[in-house]
């Protein structure tokens, strides 16, 4: 194999982009994978069940959720589709140092990095988002379960934190092809 060091950071970013992708295509466009569930809505990135596609909502529910500041943390969660986007590039340029060059592979630790940030903040801010809504529908006495999407997201952090070690290893490995004579 020509570059067999970037081979696990290139299946640990390829397996962060699958998970980011299904955590981007949450509710409003596939309902099986959200963030929170609340009777009949589950609520993804771009909305609840039923709401039209954009970026930042106000919840449907009763109480004192809907307020200015929780509608911008919503409009935070864009950075998962973002990170799944750099998660491509990083596989991307991971296939290129896995064929080829060692410097795919430290572009591909470089935006792996960059991704994983992307998905520590978006996560660290849904935890945080879909933590209080949670709360304040249990003070109000409406049962409201996580979604399975906090989940996947979390896996893919730590695919990423995986992938930006093992790249970052990989690019100190033997990249010197062998000679036939």
């Amino acid at each position: 194999m020509a570059a067999s060091p970037a081979l696990p950071g290139l299946f640990f970013c390829f397996a962060a982009m699958v998970l980011l992708i299904f955590v981007s295509v949450s509710s409003p466009t596939w309902n099986k994978v959200s963030f929170l569930n609340v009777n009949q809505l589950s609520f993804g990135i771009f909305g609840y069940t039923g709401s039209k596609v954009q970026i930042g909502y106000y919840f449907p529910l009763p109480g004192d959720i809907n307020t200015t500041t929780l509608h911008n943390l919503t409009s935070v969660l864009i950075l998962y589709p973002i990170a799944a986007g750099l998660s491509g590039l990083a596989f991307l340029f991971g296939s290129c140092g896995a064929a080829y060059h060692r410097a795919g592979t430290v572009f591909m630790s470089l935006l792996a990095a960059l991704a994983m940030l992307c998905t520590l903040v978006a996560w660290v801010v849904s935890m945080s988002l879909f933590g209080i809504v949670k709360s304040r529908l249990s003070s109000d006495r409406i049962d409201a379960t996580w979604g399975n999407a906090n989940w996947l997201a979390l896996g893919a952090l730590v695919a990423l934190l995986l992938g930006f070690c093992t790249a970052a290893c990989g690019v100190f490995g033997h990249y010197k092809r062998s000679r036939v004579r």
